[in-house]
């Protein structure tokens, strides 16, 4: 494992080919300050005595070298791995606020790991073979990824054979006999430039007359033909307050500009039925995932609603407790469910294993759907000062000080120097640009409502409940009882 002083080290050492704001930048650019140090996060925690009783959770033996590394590298491969993996996410997205970014690489990983396996046993190829040598490296060098999944998919009614354009789907262009050359762009890459390496993967069920288009490989983030236009958002911190960060995200549209990639780093390549298993795959580890972080960014909600009761004297208040409550149902239902998702989880071929997907997407959706909802709580009780809050400047500057010491006193139990850096830190979790970034991927991350939706009804049972129905109405029904939608009676799992 690595330090983040060596984590950032390797980002400056980069190739430069991020874009933004019509300017070509490099990977220490304040824009991007705020994701590197979240990133960043995901190395010093391992090493922080205060995390030392969570060892066993941000840390694992890979099952590859049987080497201690960071579990933001590791392969599922027990119920275990899975209950860890989401506990480590909802403990360190609590240290930062937004998303603490590293689960894409974990989740693409994982979804290549079983994918790679099945091609190998349907088509009688190496890629399982080339996927585990490549993540050694991945493993052994403490690495960092992102996922591009996403096509920008053009007209959307059209496949990606019948697009006016080709490449606007990512596919291969050319195939030589050291590797592949692939064209086109992926969009909503979060964390790309302040990553080393791009899992691609595709972004849809695929036809035959789509192998072109089902292409999965890892390719550097700095690499020759790689372009990355990014939007990067950030809160502001004063460190004059001993405000820890900042922190923030950043996400790339990634153009792939006839990038070649070596054999011994493609891991899909034609295949086409196994095409939509792969991106399905990806969306359901990465909604796992979410059963971690969801609930984080809402402990981080809830606890800010709490403090600006607090200091507007009304922590008391029913209404209060009442929003408290909702806050907390959300968060603890998303987790349990998420819990649910492991335990009830399935070992593929390739001994990694895969989550419940019906779990999985009702944890994801629920999230989803109240995420607007819970800010609208933390604003009904903060009241609007968040939004017009004085500057940092004016607070620090002698003329003003007094005065807005005096007319932001509020709860007579709590300082005005309290009251100031809680409205401050509010302001900077619901009001910023940053603020705005999260809000939408709490809606569209790792999938929108309406995907989750589709999700579980493909998997789950309704006939099933239709029979219990018949039965308490006396209908007959020849189908055989089961206990649970699984079909299976407990402890046959």
């Amino acid at each position: 494992m690595i330090t983040s002083s060596e984590y950032r080290k390797r980002l400056s050492k980069m190739r430069r080919n991020v874009y933004m704001n019509g300017e070509l930048v490099d990977r220490d650019h304040p824009r991007l300050e705020g994701t590197v140090n979240v990133l960043a996060k995901t190395y010093d925690i391992v090493t922080d005595p205060e995390f030392k009783e969570y060892e066993d959770i941000l840390t694992v033996k890979s099952h590859l070298t049987g080497k201690k590394i960071n579990r933001f590298c590791n392969v599922h491969r027990s119920v275990a791995d899975l209950l860890a993996k989401q506990r480590m996410t909802r403990l360190t997205c609590q240290q930062v606020t937004p998303c603490i970014a590293r689960c894409m690489g974990i989740d693409a990983t994982n979804a290549i790991s079983v994918v790679s396996w099945e091609a190998d046993q349907a088509h009688g190829t190496e890629y399982h073979k080339r996927f585990e040598n490549w993540l050694r490296d991945f493993q052994e060098n403490d690495r960092t990824g992102c996922c591009a999944q996403t096509d920008v998919k053009g007209n959307r009614p059209w496949r990606p054979h019948e697009q006016l354009d080709p490449d606007l789907y990512l596919r291969v262009v050319e195939t030589k006999s050291d590797g592949v050359v692939i064209r086109g762009a992926k969009v909503h890459n979060s964390v790309a430039p302040c990553v080393e390496w791009i899992m691609v993967l595709p972004t849809r069920r695929l036809t035959k007359e789509e192998g072109a288009w089902a292409i999965s490989c890892a390719v550097p983030a700095d690499d020759e033909g790689v372009k990355q236009i990014v939007s990067a958002g950030c809160y502001e911190t004063s460190k004059k307050l001993g405000m820890p960060g900042p922190y923030g995200s950043a996400d790339s549209m990634t153009i792939f500009d006839n990038v070649f990639v070596p054999w011994e780093r493609v891991f899909l390549n034609g295949e086409y039925e196994l095409g939509g298993r792969l991106g399905l795959l990806f969306a359901l580890y990465h909604r796992h995932s979410y059963t971690g972080c969801k609930p984080a960014m809402t402990d981080v909600l809830t606890g800010a609603t709490a403090l600006m009761a607090e200091c507007n004297g009304i922590e008391r208040e029913a209404h209060v407790r009442e929003k408290l409550v909702e806050l907390i149902c959300t968060s603890e239902l998303c987790y349990g469910t998420g819990i649910a998702a492991a335990i009830n989880a399935q070992r593929s071929g390739s001994g990694t294993y895969i989550p419940d997907i019906l779990y999985c997407n009702v944890s994801r959706r629920h999230a989803g759907i109240n995420i607007y909802h819970e800010f609208d709580i933390l604003a009904d009780i903060a009241g609007g000062m968040p939004a017009t809050l004085p500057r940092e400047g004016d607070w620090l500057n002698p003329a003003t000080r007094p005065l807005i010491e005096k007319y932001m006193m509020r709860n007579p139990n709590v300082s005005i120097e309290n009251i100031h850096r809680a409205f401050r830190w509010v302001q900077a979790i619901s009001c910023s640009e940053l603020a705005g970034v999260m809000q939408y991927a709490g809606v569209h991350g790792g999938g929108s409502p309406r995907m989750e939706q589709i999700a579980i009804m493909s998997s789950y049972d309704i006939e099933r409940t239709k029979n219990i129905a018949k039965r308490l109405a006396g209908i007959p029904v020849e189908e055989k009882y089961t206990f649970d939608r699984l079909g299976v009676t407990p402890g046959e799992r």
